[in-house]
């Protein structure tokens, strides 16, 4: 089958060995693969290694076959694939044995895929393969920091730096469905706009002065995945006793901030990372109960990977790059 991998510190499409189910697991011939962040800094995690390893977290297709004691999926059945492994039930952090789908295990940018049948849930009927294949990481991550973690409620103000990534279009939906009310940023006037279009209340230029733009705002909660370029601005216009969420840092990892400015304002700081397969399913219902749809961007096909990932790596998306890998 075709594949897109890294191997010996490249990346490639080639021709890899067509999986087959072991007992309770299911494979899966991929419609469609959304394209994560995540899956763009592998390849220095992953070296020189000369053995190739397939990338991907997200995706959508149909059961081919299933192994032996699974009960649940048949031959037939449109599924998306959970990428958050190993994580069952809510907590207050993952488990010692979660991980994520796409290293070190085998990922979703192939043409077929073996996953364990706990992975996987039944497609949403009303999407399309794209919109299903590229849904579960960046809107699960979305969900648990905006309210198992950000515990966002009806009528506060939800404050987004950066408005074009996967998970932001998320975020502003959701927060939008239960009565929030949301302003992000963007250098991109483009952006704003279409940031607008799906329901954020106010956006604002990223390089103008926060403070000044938002000094008739309360902000109750900050949700922020730049990390260093933006974590001392946003703590400068939230609220005395408000909510900050990092899931993401794709600025300098590293911050250093005023800790008596920090504990005089009382703030509240939250990490968060994808989310339990308890999460996802809420995720799905809510998602099915307000007809809300992943923002894609771009959809390349799989023999274009390499194009689709300098895309995303260019920042200029709004929304989510998907590979179509089959009819």
């Amino acid at each position: 089958m075709k594949a897109f991998v890294m191997e010996s510190g490249e990346w490639k499409l080639k021709d890899m060995p067509e999986p087959l189910a072991k007992s309770e697991e299911v494979v899966v011939s991929l419609k469609a693969a959304g394209i994560n962040r995540r899956d763009l800094g592998l390849i220095k995690r992953y070296g020189d290694n000369p053995e190739a390893m397939i990338v991907g977290s997200d995706g959508a297709g149909i059961v081919e076959s299933v192994g032996e004691d699974v009960i649940d999926f048949a031959a037939g059945d449109e599924v998306i694939i959970n990428p958050a492994l190993r994580w069952y039930t809510n907590s207050e952090g993952p488990p010692v044995e979660f991980d994520i789908l796409g290293m070190p295990d085998h990922g979703t940018f192939a043409e077929k895929i073996t996953v364990s049948a706990e992975q996987l849930e039944k497609k949403p009927h009303y999407l399309s393969w794209e919109e299903a294949g590229s849904l579960a990481l960046p809107a699960l991550t979305g969900y648990r920091a905006l309210f198992t973690k950000g515990q966002v409620k009806k009528g506060e103000t939800l404050f987004i730096p950066g408005a074009g990534s996967g998970v932001a279009t998320f975020l502003i939906q959701f927060a939008k469905n239960i009565g929030a009310r949301v302003i992000v940023t963007s250098r991109s006037e483009e952006k704003r706009q279409h940031a607008q279009k799906i329901g954020a209340d106010r956006t604002i230029a990223t390089d103008s002065d926060w403070v000044e733009e938002m000094a008739d705002e309360t902000i109750d909660l900050v949700i922020d995945s730049v990390g260093g370029a933006t974590f001392n601005r946003s703590l400068d216009i939230l609220k005395k006793g408000g909510r900050i969420v990092i899931f993401g840092a794709t600025t300098e990892d590293t911050v250093d901030f005023n800790l008596r400015q920090f504990f005089y304002g009382q703030y509240q700081l939250f990490g968060s990372t994808m989310g339990s397969r308890e999460e996802l399913r809420d995720m799905l219902e809510h998602m099915e109960s307000y007809n809300m749809r992943p923002v894609v961007d771009k959809t390349y096909s799989l023999d274009q990977a390499q194009e689709a990932f300098d895309y995303l790596a260019s920042g200029n998306q709004f929304g989510k790059v998907v590979l179509k890998i089959s009819e």
